[in-house]
């Protein structure tokens, strides 16, 4: 009995060692398929590590300290990164990435939320993102904990080239560890280095938060910049342009809501004229949609008016919404329906 064991044994071990040596890819990301074994185009060339630097989590935590990664494990992710040079796209190379996620790294430290006991909600929760450098981002706390896709924004650690077979374009390899929002088109927000992650809440004293209020309702939106309104959206708001979207409506505290379609403008040609598109405001622009009754959610520019996955945020006017109207948001980028917000008032460009 114990022959036939070790047998067996031997048997897998051996062929463990064979795979290895045929570069076969097993489910680890360093190594490369240089001989097309798997049925995977992204593993066929070879994964560079990165430099890393200490990384801090501060702000609204109930304890600050160093990211230990040894506790987390590794995510995939395949990106083609694409900046902006004098308000024009250049492309700049097509890469997989291993790094550690945004949302794994947070789950390491308690939250401290500053206004817990007047606004429950963490959907007025961002992060900015600091490197060596001094460059800061923004990412909603949607993006991190509400997105349909979890995981799927990085620290990388290691990074290979996705080689074209024809062109065989060699793509300039990082060096540094890196911060990769997989679902930006224009990836402004991929900065080199991140040393510093802080957790913050949305706030401005000119919300006044109105528990209970019934009907949640305003017939106008004001858009707002630097305490100024630039214009006041009303139930003749042009639609010619709506966009319908299929989809399971789900909440993370009532589950299924529904499973009708819904029809609304994309949020981006709402406030394009009044936001604008470069660099420093994918990096930085928050933008804030808030209720009659107080309710408020955050999102960045980049997530509202930046995806490379085509999934919307919608801004839906039903001017015979007299309970929860007549303006809310549909963000089909969310799992959850969290942030799907009625009785808008405001949008506030920060």
């Amino acid at each position: 009995m114990k022959a036939k064991y070790f047998l067996i044994g031997f048997v897998v071990f051996t062929l463990f060692q064979s795979c290895n040596a045929q570069n076969v890819r097993v489910g680890e990301p360093w190594l490369v398929d240089n001989d097309n074994k798997t049925n995977c185009f992204f593993d066929n060339s070879e994964m560079h590590k990165l430099n890393t630097v200490e990384l801090m989590v501060t702000g609204e935590v109930k304890s600050p300290g160093v990211v230990d990664f040894s506790k987390l494990t590794l995510h995939e992710m395949i990106v083609k990164e694409t900046v902006l040079v004098n308000g024009e796209d250049k492309f700049i190379g097509a890469y997989r990435y291993v790094g550690y996620s945004l949302a794994d790294i947070l789950n390491l430290f308690e939250l401290d939320k500053a206004n817990a006991e007047a606004f429950p909600p963490l959907v007025d929760l961002y992060v900015e993102i600091e490197n060596q450098s001094g460059e800061k981002v923004v990412v909603s706390w949607g993006e991190i904990y509400y997105s349909n896709n979890l995981d799927d924004i990085i620290i990388a650690v290691g990074v290979a080239r996705i080689i074209p077979e024809k062109s065989k374009d060699m793509w300039e390899l990082p060096v540094a560890s890196k911060l990769i929002v997989m679902d930006d088109l224009i990836t402004a927000r991929n900065i080199s280095n991140p040393s510093k992650i802080i957790v913050k809440t949305y706030k401005n004293d000119e919300i006044v938060i109105e528990k209970g209020k019934s009907p949640v309702y305003s017939p106008t939106i004001d858009i707002i910049k630097d305490k100024k309104i630039l214009t006041t959206l009303t139930e003749n708001i042009d639609q010619e342009k709506k966009e319908l979207v299929h989809t399971i409506f789900y909440g993370k505290g009532r589950g299924l809501h529904s499973t009708k379609p819904f029809e609304g403008l994309n949020l981006k040609d709402v406030l394009f004229d009044h936001v604008g598109f470069d660099t420093q405001k994918l990096m930085s622009q928050l933008i804030i949609v808030v209720a009659d009754d107080g309710y408020r959610n955050v999102y960045t520019w980049s997530e509202i008016a930046n995806r490379n996955d085509q999934a919307n945020i919608l801004l839906i006017c039903d001017p015979n919404d007299t309970k929860k109207g007549i303006f809310r948001l549909f963000p089909s980028c969310d799992f959850f329906s969290d942030r799907a917000i009625k009785g808008i008032d405001r949008v506030i460009i920060e």
